[in-house]
């Protein structure tokens, strides 16, 4: 079997490096490797509206399946707001000493929005009118007669658009910390969430103050990876 080589790759200085070495300066990966969950911020910084809907944006920009980008954020950003979510969240410090915490919400993969989703593309040119239906079918097939699948789904998407907020943050020089811990039922009830509306998590953003902990060590490749 022959092996495909991986190119060094060039610098901007002309200088060559091979990847495990240009993870060590690649901006990206350096986001990635130096992230760890904030417990601390400062609580007199803020975030303003047109920051949060960047953030936003960004996660919206993750993967969703059959591209049902079927997600909602709520931005508990304001003191009312933060004190109405603090005790049904174990009155966790980040709630009210982040600028802003979102409850990210997956919606239940429902097949029956393809055709709207994809619209755009359409519109845009990115794909063939007759392709529609050659996503919807599938999905309905997929999700339509089974609600673990459903919910499964997001709970997927959810956790997609998170995660690139969290490395957004990070790469703008914000604090992150995603939590679980919450009532999920008062959650539901507090902030109006509809029936088909799951609230994956929790994710708090803002300035941190000193005394975060760097990122911890993680368990070996080896331990966690198959080459099969």
């Amino acid at each position: 079997m022959s092996r495909i080589a991986i190119p060094a790759i060039e610098s901007a200085t002309g200088a060559t490096a091979m990847p495990n070495e240009t993870t060590k300066t690649n901006a990206v990966i350096e986001c990635i490797l130096s992230r760890s969950a904030a417990k601390y911020y400062d609580p007199a910084a803020i975030l303003n509206d047109d920051q949060i809907r960047e953030l936003v944006r960004i996660g919206t920009a993750a993967p969703t399946s059959f591209h049902l980008q079927n997600w909602r954020f709520i931005a508990v950003r304001t003191r009312e707001a933060k004190a109405r979510l603090s005790p049904i969240a174990w009155n966790q410090p980040a709630i009210t000493d982040a600028a802003v915490t979102f409850i990210v919400c997956g919606q239940l993969a429902d097949s029956s929005v393809i055709p709207e989703r994809l619209a755009p593309l359409v519109e845009a040119g990115v794909m063939p009118e007759t392709m529609v239906a050659e996503w919807e079918i599938p999905a309905r097939d997929l999700y339509m007669h089974y609600p673990q699948r459903q919910r499964d789904e997001a709970v997927r998407t959810g956790t997609f658009g998170a995660a690139a907020m969290i490395y957004a943050a990070r790469s703008l020089g914000l604090g992150s910390t995603p939590m679980i811990g919450f009532d999920a039922e008062a959650v539901h009830r507090e902030f109006g969430l509809a029936a088909n509306e799951v609230p994956v998590m929790l994710l708090s953003i803002g300035a941190e103050r000193p005394g975060n902990w760097a990122q911890k060590p993680r368990r070996p490749v080896d331990d966690v990876l198959d080459l099969v």
